[in-house]
């Protein structure tokens, strides 16, 4: 297996486990999806980045940590702030370094997503909403799914992540499109156009 596949087998481990306040999520139980989203994510990242996610897993296993349960649960903090409010403490915080990365980072990616949404409106639309501000308690924006992502990197993924994201801003190149245009592949089209093409009529 590929560092991506094992990646991805780590973090299904652990979404296998979230625990909703609802009860499991039909989500959990579809592994497919769950692999060409994920997967379509790392095929766009480069090795040093990969490397240094796939060890913070790893040590996430070890101390019983569930990096998605924590993703989802920084989520919160836009989706549901009154729940938040009364485990936030049980986070683990983030350094005043990591807080303005991210939200460097964020703001980079937000300006990605919609320069996406620009050139391919029809899977723009069956995607997430882009701004936190259109977060409601039951839907969760890009910028707020990122945010929560980037919140659970440890210091030195951040930082190969960083580093990735500022060499891709010098070579003109945007990484949602990049993304986008793994996960066209893995549902099998030729390339982005094809999929703009073959669902402009049936966005759902």
């Amino acid at each position: 297996m590929s560092m991506i596949d094992d990646i991805v087998q780590l973090e299904w481990q652990a979404f296998d486990t979230v625990q909703n306040e609802g009860g499991r999520a039909s989500c959990q139980d579809n592994f497919e999806t769950f692999e060409i989203m994920r997967k379509s994510q790392f095929l766009a990242w480069d090795v040093a980045t990969l490397a240094a996610y796939y060890a913070d897993l790893k040590a996430a296993a070890q101390q019983g940590r569930n990096l998605i349960q924590e993703k989802y649960a920084r989520m919160m903090a836009s989706t549901a702030p009154a729940e938040y409010a009364g485990f936030a403490h049980l986070l683990p915080p983030l350094s005043l370094w990591q807080q303005r990365t991210i939200e460097r980072l964020v703001e980079t990616q937000v300006d990605w997503r919609e320069a996406f949404a620009r050139a391919y409106p029809h899977l723009s639309g069956q995607a997430r909403a882009i701004r936190t501000a259109d977060d409601t308690p039951y839907t969760t924006s890009f910028e707020t799914y990122l945010r929560g992502e980037l919140g659970t990197y440890s210091e030195d993924t951040l930082r190969a992540y960083a580093r990735m994201i500022d060499d891709l801003q010098q070579e003109d190149r945007n990484l949602t499109t990049e993304t986008m245009a793994h996960t066209a592949r893995l549902y099998g089209y030729a390339s982005l156009d094809e999929a703009e093409r073959k669902t402009g009529g049936s966005a759902s």
